[in-house]
């Protein structure tokens, strides 16, 4: 992938204050970052929440991790260009992504994790597991790394692969095995999760 100078409106998916943002890539507007960081690199942000993440903001408090440097930084939704199209992501980004746990994950000091998820790029690249402390963890970080990952894999505390999907395919458990999980959790009052 060559590297852009300066993303502009034609990288996003999305655009305007009618969407919502939180959980996804978002794009800053160049002319909102520092002068040292108005390049490519420094506009890509996983919006995490914030009191206008969600759809017909006024330009408020949009809270994000830095998928150039990891760093959280609250940014106003005026600030956003939009939603990123996923191809737009670097190795790099896409790495740095998959370094985030679910924005209510639990805290690690106070709760045991279960499970480890993992991202890889398609040449087999990849970092170190993100620890997640819950099935809903485990599905939080599923969705947010689905559309952006090449491959995504959950293991257990055993380092047990027990989801794997491809390019937004599901591989492992098969797609019977896993509705019958997802229905006998909701039959015991869980969570419905779909891919």
């Amino acid at each position: 992938m060559n590297e852009k100078m300066l993303f502009t409106h034609e990288d996003c998916l999305q655009r305007g204050y009618d969407m919502p943002i939180s959980d996804r890539v978002i794009l800053l507007r160049p002319s909102s970052l520092p002068a040292e960081h108005r390049n490519a690199k420094h506009q890509l942000y996983y919006c995490t929440g914030g009191n206008e993440s969600n759809p017909n903001p006024i330009g408020r408090s949009v809270f994000t991790i830095s998928l150039a440097n990891g760093e959280q930084v609250r940014w106003n939704r005026s600030d956003v260009l939009g939603i990123a199209k996923p191809e737009i992501l670097s190795d790099h980004a896409r790495l740095q992504l998959s370094q985030i746990r679910p924005a209510d994950a639990l805290n690690l000091k106070n709760h045991e994790p279960q499970y480890s998820g993992y991202c890889f790029l398609p040449d087999g690249r990849y970092t170190s597991g993100v620890w997640l402390c819950s099935n809903k963890e485990v599905q939080d970080y599923v969705e947010m790394q689905k559309d952006y990952q090449h491959r995504v894999m959950i293991c257990d505390r055993d380092d047990f692969c027990v989801f794997e999907m491809i390019d937004g395919k599901l591989i492992h458990p098969s797609q019977e095995v896993l509705e019958a999980i997802f229905k006998e959790r909701l039959e015991q009052g869980g969570m419905e999760m779909k891919l």
